[in-house]
């Protein structure tokens, strides 16, 4: 007699209500959110921002196998972006990428603690792999009310749905916070 296979755990598709991808914009309550996260600054794409989602995926996966081992398999999530908005999304769209300040992040099942972290550096070092792990670590978020849409294309063009979701928190007497989210469905560069 076999053991039963616990099921791999799915964020993406459990908090579906949170990952949602509307067209217009809607307002989401997310939940609070264990992360892999490190911060970082320059063009999506660049040198700083490529060794960040080597560093963030290796720690992601490493932990994922070792947890698999603990019987508590799981997806590893969408990449998800915060950048730093101390000035107007306006300003913030003009400037230069490489002025742009972000905290890139892969959410986490309940369950991964500090100590995975270690284990998963540890495990990567002995492989021989290189990269900033130890600049990687957990956070908790708690996020308040926030308005979502999905964008689709390039950074230059976020502008225009930018500008619709301001208007939509114009006509809802809703404030941007100074940090703009954003969920990757695909590769971000």
């Amino acid at each position: 007699m076999s053991a039963a296979i616990p099921e791999k755990r799915n964020l993406f598709k459990e908090l579906k209500a949170e990952y949602c991808q509307p067209k217009a914009p809607k307002l989401v309550e997310p939940s609070v959110g264990s992360y892999l996260a490190m911060d970082g600054q320059g063009a999506p794409g660049g040198d700083a921002y490529q060794a960040c989602m080597e560093a963030l995926y290796g720690m992601a996966y490493t932990i994922k196998f070792a947890r698999k081992g603990e019987g508590a398999d799981f997806v590893v999530c969408k990449l998800e972006g915060l950048y730093a908005i101390e000035i107007s999304f306006e300003e913030f769209a003009a400037l230069p990428q490489e002025q742009w300040k972000w905290r890139m992040m892969i959410r986490l099942p309940e369950g991964v603690e500090d100590a995975h972290l270690v284990s998963a550096r540890a495990a990567l070092l002995k492989k021989g792999k290189t990269g900033d792990f130890d600049s990687v670590r957990l956070e908790e978020m708690h996020e308040s009310q926030c308005v979502q849409m999905l964008h689709v294309g390039a950074y230059d063009e976020e502008q225009r749905t930018l500008d619709v979701m301001l208007a939509f928190c114009a006509e809802n007497n809703l404030k941007p916070h100074q940090w703009h989210h954003e969920i990757y469905l695909s590769d971000p560069r």
